[in-house]
């Protein structure tokens, strides 16, 4: 009869153990005990069973901004996550109507295309 060697798989549940524990002090697991599991743009609820579609955006883009409070995170659906780094995205790059300081730009390029096409002759 082959002996069990009790202490490797004690260090593996202790491993396993201390592991769970650093993950509960990173940002997601704060941010999910802080704020109900809801996404904050589209307004999708949550549970355990899909949980792992629920993600922490960071509000100024600095993945090493985590105030104990959790002022700097907004959890979105990972649809909704994509979605506001891709609107970050083409901000940077002058393709959206979002201005770099966040707010909403008001000039229409388009605003007069119908006059401009009526009084254009072919």
């Amino acid at each position: 009869m082959k002996k069990i060697d009790h202490s490797k798989l004690d260090q593996i549940v202790a491993d396993a153990r201390r592991n769970a524990d650093a993950r509960s002090d990173g940002y997601r697991e704060r941010a999910l005990k802080i704020y109900p599991w809801i996404c904050g743009r589209c307004a999708r609820t949550f549970t355990h069973a899909n949980l792992r579609e629920l993600t922490v955006h960071h509000r100024d883009h600095n993945h090493d901004n985590n105030p104990p409070d959790g002022s700097n995170w907004e959890l979105l659906c990972i649809y909704c996550h994509d979605n506001e780094h891709q609107r970050q995205l083409e901000a940077q790059a002058g393709g959206s109507t979002m201005t770099d300081n966040g707010t909403v730009a008001t000039h229409s390029p388009f605003a007069d295309l119908k006059a401009r096409m009526a009084g254009k002759k072919g």
